[in-house]
């Protein structure tokens, strides 16, 4: 269908047009010119009447509608995108003149149509018709961030894409930080509690998880030199495999350490005891001398869910950093040197709440593993996805590595130009559309599609518990309750 023709001047990146009719923001239109087809994408329109053009009154607006009727053009612009075959930028700009057409269904389906390894994300915003394909490989490979405001839908489109790789076998861990994903109804699912053994844990990881922070050195080497004397002797069958039998002995090995150290070395050592037995007194329920190490617990062929909501922002970060190093240990020695206790399967790692594992202006043990795997990630079969709703607060190499970007709904511009600043795809145009996105919509760009597209994420059909709760119906459910505030 023809929307209108070509003005003024051209060139091989963008072109002006007019038009009678009112075509969609984010339309793509076809230009035929020079025995070739080339495909671009309306990025801007406005509407002008030019009898209305120096009018200051309302009243002879009014009238001059009345005399000569609304009599309006469009007149927008077209990024060039490139030729229907290839998308590769033509040599010569189209002529003043050329037809803008819309571009078929055929071509578009050609683009973002369905392949022998995509999964499917969505429908083109401004063409329902047309679903949207992502490549699993390079999705994977070359890392994803999906970001937006709080309720634009990050979860349902994280459980859309871990849902169809299930269609390949594909194994996911998602980091739930806020139990959203663990009564999901993926197709094949498996649970992992947050349980964390102190046995699989090196001295750095445990000193965080007990509040011991980077200055305290003295704390950490008493703690190092005790951690490893527990170990030993259960090594050598002194004491028995027993979680209260283990920091029984760790608090004791430290008492006797201190009994013989002077007055500042001494309360060093008290200090750790009384964060040992603080921790004890928080977190006891999450601690089992006896249960696998998390990544033993990671099923193949399923969505993996640890679900991280009954734990703070610093255990949190020691069990996901323990992870993150465990997978990659793993995935090393198995692809290296081949051994049966590595990880046999390719992994896609999800963290939710990347904002606070790995934040901009503080250091995390998460931090530095991500930033390994982002680096290192693809040669081993390990992909990540950074999910959060504060852009801005992000490790800014950490979000630069994440090559594909899925993005809602956002209406600061400091995160729209923090997100601009990571990625060089986003560019001024597409930032514009960020704001003005419903639920479901998103700009997605990298590897993974073939061109910057406005996308509809389809709906995960099945429950998300991380929906939003309509308060009206909890609230009627209570109503005839009888409350007790004593």
């Amino acid at each position: 269908m023809e929307i209108g023709r070509c003005i003024g001047e051209t060139s091989i990146n963008e072109v002006t047009f007019i038009s009678s009719k009112l075509p969609e923001v984010g339309k793509y239109v076809v230009l035929e010119y020079n025995n070739q087809k080339i495909l671009g994408i309306i990025e801007n329109v406005i509407s002008l009447n030019p009898l209305l053009k120096e009018v200051y009154s309302e009243e002879i607006a009014k009238k001059i509608l009345e005399i000569e009727g609304n009599s309006f053009i469009i007149k927008g612009k077209i990024k060039i995108i490139g030729d229907v075959e290839n998308l590769k930028l033509p040599k010569v700009p189209p002529f003043p003149g050329t037809v803008v057409k819309v571009a078929e269904k055929e071509i578009l389906e050609k683009i973002f149509g369905k392949s022998e390894k995509s999964i499917h994300i969505g429908n083109l915003l401004t063409n329902e018709e047309v679903n949207v394909y992502l490549d699993v490989n390079k999705l994977i490979s070359r890392h994803l961030a999906i970001l937006s405001i709080t309720g634009a839908g990050k979860s349902n489109t994280v459980a859309v894409i871990v849902n169809e790789l299930l269609k390949f076998n594909g194994t996911s861990l998602i980091f739930d930080m806020h139990s959203e994903y663990r009564d999901a109804d993926f197709e094949r699912k498996k649970v992992i509690e947050a349980k964390i053994n102190p046995l699989f844990l090196d001295a750095n990881e445990f000193a965080r998880l007990i509040n011991i922070g980077e200055e305290a050195y003295v704390q950490a080497r008493f703690l190092r030199k005790a951690i490893k004397e527990v170990k030993n002797k259960i090594s050598s069958n002194e004491i028995k495999l027993d979680c209260e039998e283990y920091f029984k002995t760790l608090i004791k090995i430290l008492e006797s350490y201190a009994r013989n150290e002077d007055h500042g070395n001494r309360n060093s050592i008290y200090k750790v005891i009384a964060k040992i037995e603080d921790f004890l007194l928080r977190f006891r329920e999450i601690v089992d001398i006896r249960v696998k190490d998390i990544v033993e617990q990671i099923k193949p062929n399923c969505v993996n869910i640890l679900d991280l909501g009954n734990v703070d922002e610093e255990t949190a970060d020691v069990i996901v950093s323990h992870t993150l190093k465990t997978i990659l240990e793993k995935r090393k020695s198995y692809k290296i040197q081949n051994q049966k206790n590595g990880l046999s399967f390719p992994i896609f790692v999800v963290i939710e709440e990347a904002h606070i594992l790995i934040p901009k202006e503080r250091e995390t043990l998460s931090k530095y593993y991500v930033s390994r795997i982002a680096r290192e990630g693809r040669k081993f079969g390990i992909g990540l996805c950074l999910v959060s709703q504060r852009p801005k607060n992000i490790d800014p190499n950490a979000l630069s590595q994440m090559n594909n970007m899925i993005i809602l709904k956002l209406i600061e511009p400091s995160d729209q130009k923090y997100i601009q600043e990571a990625s060089e795809q986003l560019s001024e145009e597409l930032l514009k559309y960020l704001p003005s996105l419903n639920v479901g919509e998103a700009v997605i760009i990298g590897p993974a599609i073939k061109i910057p597209a406005l996308v509809k994420i389809k709906k995960f059909e099945k429950k998300i518990s991380g929906t939003d709760i309509d308060f009206v119906e909890e609230w009627k459910k209570v109503e005839n309750e009888e409350i007790d505030l004593e």
